[in-house]
């Protein structure tokens, strides 16, 4: 950690005094972009700047939540859709109406849900038809 100032030293002559015995100790040997310009001088301005380069390195997005819901819609259709079973299509569509009707009664933040419940049965039909005539009756544990 780094001393005060001392009283009566101009801040000038303190901080360069601190960037020189730091150099000399070798504290900024080997930092990432070393002698390159900095990556973002010439984008626009960004208050969040720093927070965004983070989630970049750390592989992070955020996303408001009825972003999120309308994704997980997508992941779970899907997921019902290369199901092995019927009951595991009926309980993957109930799971997701649950948390779709969960958010028609109580508005999530961002941009409109624009979903509503799917039809489990459609969804159960549907998947019966990708089956074909070989799983019929073999899928159905209901």
């Amino acid at each position: 950690m780094t001393e005060r100032k001392p009283p009566g030293v101009s801040f000038e002559t303190w901080a360069d005094k601190q960037i020189r015995e730091a150099e000399e100790r070798g504290a900024f040997e080997g930092l990432t972009g070393k002698g390159k310009p900095l990556p973002s001088l010439s984008a626009p301005y960004d208050e969040l700047w720093w927070i965004k380069g983070k989630m970049q390195r750390e592989g992070l997005s955020f996303l408001p939540p009825s972003l999120v819901l309308r994704k997980e819609a997508e992941d779970a259709m899907a997921e019902a859709a290369r199901a092995r079973t019927e009951r595991q299509v009926r309980q993957i569509v109930a799971d997701l109406n649950e948390k779709i009707e969960a958010a028609l009664r109580r508005p999530l933040d961002g941009p409109p849900l624009n979903l509503a419940p799917f039809d489990v049965e459609q969804a159960v039909a549907e998947w019966r038809e990708r089956q074909g005539p070989a799983h019929e009756d073999g899928g159905r544990a209901v």
